[in-house]
C-alpha cells in the first residue's frame, strides 16, 4: 500500500477513535513526553537561550526521532503502518476532549455556579480563573477552543499530512514544549525562546488552514473573512491570531480583551469588535459544533493533499 493511502486510511482511522474515545484515560503518550520533558528541563534549566535550544532539541527531536524509527520498522507491512499512523493520530489530536471540558465549563456557567467553572478553566487554558467572572469565563473559553482547534487537531493533521508519523509526532511535542515552558514568564523568558519560536513556526500552516476552514464551516464566510483580515495581525500571537479573528467573525462575537495569566494582566486588541456582540454562555456550544466541523474538514483536505502529493510523486 502507499504512503499516501497510509496516511489517509489511518489519520481517518485516529481521528474518528478521538471522536469516539477521546484522549487515553491512562498510559497517555503526550504525557508520558510531558513528564520525560521536564526531567530533561530539570537537568538542563540555564536562564540562557542555547541551553533552552537545546532542551527543545533533545525533548521534540528525540520523539521525532524514535517515531521515525518506528515508522521504519512497519514501512513493508501496510496493515501495520495504518495501524501506526492511526494509533499516533488517535494520541496526538484532542478535539473531543478540548469539546468536552468547555461542554463541563458551560454547563457549569449555565447552572450559575460560577466557582465550579473557575475550578474547571484551568484544564482548557493557562488563564487565572479567580481573575474572571462568568461572561470573562465563557469568552476565555471560546478563545481556547478555537486556538485549541488549530493546535490539537489541525495542525497535528497539517504536519502528518506532510510527514506521515514522524509530522504528527514531531508537531505534538513542540507544541508541548510551548505550553511547557514557552509561556514568558521570568523563568522561562529566555529559556522558552527556542520553544516558543519553533512552535509559532510549526503552527504557521494549520493556524491559516483553521482560520479558512472556519470560513467555510461557520455559516458567517462574510463576517469572518472581514474579522481575519482585519484583526488577525493585531492578536500578539501570529497563529492565534487567524483564528481566533475568524472563529469570531463566524460566532458574531467579540473575542479578546483584558486578560491574566498567573497574576499578569495582558490587555489584547478586541477581534470583531465592530461587528460582534459579547460572548454569551450558549456560544460555547457553538464554538464546539463549529470546532468539530473544523476538524473534520481538516482530514478531508490533509488525506486529499497527501494523496495528491502521491499521484504527483509517481
Amino acid at each position: 500500500m502507499r504512503a499516501d493511502r497510509i496516511f489517509a486510511y489511518g489519520a481517518a482511522a485516529g481521528l474518528i477513535g478521538d471522536l469516539l474515545l477521546g484522549d487515553p484515560r491512562r498510559g497517555h503518550p503526550v504525557a508520558a513526553f510531558g513528564r520525560a520533558a521536564a526531567v530533561a528541563e530539570s537537568v538542563l534549566w540555564r536562564d540562557h537561550r542555547g541551553r533552552g535550544a537545546l532542551h527543545a532539541l533533545v525533548c521534540a527531536g528525540g520523539a521525532t526521532g524514535a517515531a521515525a524509527l518506528a515508522a521504519r520498522a512497519v514501512r513493508h507491512r501496510p496493515a501495520a503502518a495504518v495501524a501506526l499512523t492511526a494509533a499516533a493520530t488517535w494520541s496526538v489530536v484532542g478535539g473531543t476532549s478540548l469539546g468536552r471540558e468547555a461542554r463541563a465549563i458551560g454547563g457549569a456557567l449555565a447552572a450559575g455556579d460560577v466557582e465550579l467553572a473557575r475550578e474547571r478553566l484551568p484544564h482548557l487554558c493557562g488563564r487565572d480563573p479567580q481573575a474572571l467572572d462568568g461572561p470573562q469565563i465563557a469568552r476565555a473559553v471560546v478563545e481556547s477552543v478555537a486556538e485549541n482547534t488549530s493546535d490539537a487537531v489541525v495542525g497535528a493533521l497539517v504536519w502528518g499530512a506532510l510527514g506521515g508519523v514522524p509530522g504528527l509526532v514531531g508537531f505534538r511535542a513542540v507544541n508541548t514544549l510551548d505550553a511547557m515552558v514557552g509561556h514568558r514568564s521570568a523563568r522561562n523568558r529566555r529559556y522558552g525562546w527556542a520553544s516558543a519560536r519553533l512552535d509559532d513556526l510549526a503552527g504557521w500552516p494549520g493556524a491559516r488552514l483553521t482560520a479558512a476552514l472556519a470560513v467555510a464551516a461557520g455559516g458567517r464566510p462574510r463576517e469572518a473573512v472581514r474579522a481575519w483580515r482585519a484583526d488577525a495581525d493585531r492578536h500578539p500571537s501570529p497563529n492565534a491570531g487567524p483564528v481566533e479573528a475568524a472563529f469570531a467573525g463566524a460566532l458574531g462575537v467579540r473575542l479578546g480583551g483584558t486578560l491574566a495569566y498567573a497574576g499578569r494582566v495582558e490587555h489584547r486588541p478586541v477581534l470583531n469588535g465592530e461587528a460582534g456582540r459579547d460572548v454569551r454562555v450558549t456560544d460555547i456550544e457553538r464554538a464546539v459544533r463549529l470546532s468539530r466541523r473544523v476538524s473534520v474538514l481538516a482530514l478531508g483536505v490533509c488525506a486529499a493533499g497527501r494523496l495528491a502529493m502521491g499521484r504527483r510523486g509517481r
